[in-house]
């Protein structure tokens, strides 16, 4: 679950629009850094534009990174999870079956003495 939402997170990261706020103080739209050609996203400092270093590809990378063990994890947990319980569920019923195997046995024993 927790990947998941790191993976909503990045996608949030990487496909909506941003503002942010330049040294002036005025407001600036940013486009989404995955839909923008040559656009806001792209550009860059060089072209006297913010929006490059206030969304850049690393910090979407890093999320990505980060819900790769937690999905391991997630993963084995759930695994070693449905794995106990479906054991215990097997150890019952087996145990169960050997009570009604001994039932009869005892029965006919104290029938024939």
């Amino acid at each position: 679950m927790v990947a998941g939402l790191l993976w909503g997170w990045c996608a949030v990261l990487l496909m909506t629009e941003y503002t942010i706020e330049t040294r002036t103080g005025f407001e600036k739209e940013c486009a989404a850094r995955l839909f923008t050609d040559r656009g806001t996203a792209n550009e860059g400092v060089y072209a006297g534009d913010y929006c490059a270093d206030e969304r850049d590809w690393p910090e979407a990378l890093v999320v990505l990174g980060l819900s790769i063990p937690v999905a391991l994890v997630g993963t084995a947990l759930f695994t070693t999870g449905s794995v106990t319980r479906r054991m215990s569920s097997h150890a019952q019923a087996m145990r169960e079956l050997d009570r009604l195997a001994e039932r009869p046995a005892k029965e006919s024993e104290q029938s024939q003495g």
